[in-house]
């Protein structure tokens, strides 16, 4: 596990985004690696922060300050987790699956790196959990996942120029769909007290 070649992979995706997806294009990563040297580390960081946050940390109102629950914010933590990390392989899916509809070519490999990598500010935002009341802050970070997902989009999967935006607008749809239907089973099924009270910030 090469901690550094992450944190210069953010970097890099964030500073320089289109030097690096030419880079990312071009280097032979299976899936399992985009995974368990990427994708699992970085989205521990949200789950981690948010946990911390909420259950220790808590909210303040006032004179007051609430918080989760340990133990039910723990398992909340760890559900968030478990769940980011398959809705980053749904979108992949997607992503390949969707490839020939717009010219471009089949290659699930290639596909899941865009959905690993196109997730990194999100991620790395979300170590702004640990203070509840900058989660908003949080989301407006993550904004910037759209524009490397676009470029991923067009760089790595290369459609034609004049059906690049559709690709990725079609595409993006779908992962909302998805993102929601995560945050839902995240936030109100399996822990419908911790959902609704985490949902407000």
């Amino acid at each position: 596990m090469n901690f550094n070649a992450i944190l210069q992979r953010c970097l890099a995706l964030v500073t320089k985004p289109k030097e690096e997806w030419e880079k990312i294009k071009g280097k032979d990563t299976s899936i399992a690696a985009l995974f368990t040297q990427y994708a699992m580390i970085l989205a521990a960081i949200p789950a981690l922060a948010g946990f911390i946050g909420y259950s220790l940390i808590g909210i303040n109102f006032g004179l007051r300050t609430f918080r989760i629950p340990v133990g039910r914010g723990l398992l909340w933590a760890i559900f968030q987790y478990v769940l980011a990390l398959v809705g980053v392989y749904v979108m992949g899916m997607i992503i390949d699956l969707l490839a020939s509809s717009f010219g471009a070519e089949k290659n699930l490999n290639e596909s899941m790196k865009i959905a690993v990598y196109a997730w990194t500010p999100a991620w790395v935002a979300g170590i702004l959990l640990l203070i509840p009341s900058l989660s908003v802050i949080t989301l407006i970070v993550s904004l910037y996942a759209l524009f490397l997902f676009y470029l991923g989009i067009k760089i790595v999967k290369n459609p034609p120029e004049d059906k690049a935006v559709a690709y990725f607008v079609v595409t993006l749809i779908l992962v909302i769909v998805v993102s929601l239907l995560i945050n839902y089973l995240a936030r109100v099924i399996a822990f419908p007290g911790i959902g609704s009270f985490m949902g407000r910030f």
